[in-house]
């Protein structure tokens, strides 16, 4: 089964995150969790993200276009990347999750993928 493992961490994180000389213990931890991630077999997609800042929201609201710059709403808590990760249970994919970095720092959502839809 397909599981979405999405990192969340504090706004302040993605500035540290920015200069990985200033960040070594940051970058080490991500390098190490990724690399057994990868060396599992379990991964099928994933990235992180760049900053809040950088971001785009677009709506429709009564037929007319809005674009936002910056992210949809002010959190504690920012996107900061994902994995698809394929395992055969939710357990799996929560033993995973746990294992982030950002599980220390900020929250590890796991969310089952939907199957592909019947286009027949």
């Amino acid at each position: 089964m397909q599981y979405m493992i999405s990192f969340y961490e504090p706004e302040s994180t993605f500035i540290d995150r920015a200069d990985p000389v200033k960040s070594p213990d940051y970058w080490g931890a991500w390098t190490a969790y990724i690399g057994a991630m990868y060396q599992s077999g379990i991964v099928v997609s994933g990235a992180g993200l760049q900053a809040p800042h950088t971001a785009t929201t677009v709506r429709i609201r009564d037929g007319e276009r809005l674009v936002q710059d910056g992210p949809v709403i002010a959190t504690k808590e920012q996107l900061g990347g994902y994995f698809v990760v394929d395992v055969p249970h939710l357990e799996d994919a929560i033993a995973w999750a746990a294992r982030s970095p950002a599980s220390t720092i900020g929250s590890v959502e796991v969310r089952p993928v939907l199957p592909p839809m019947n286009t027949n």
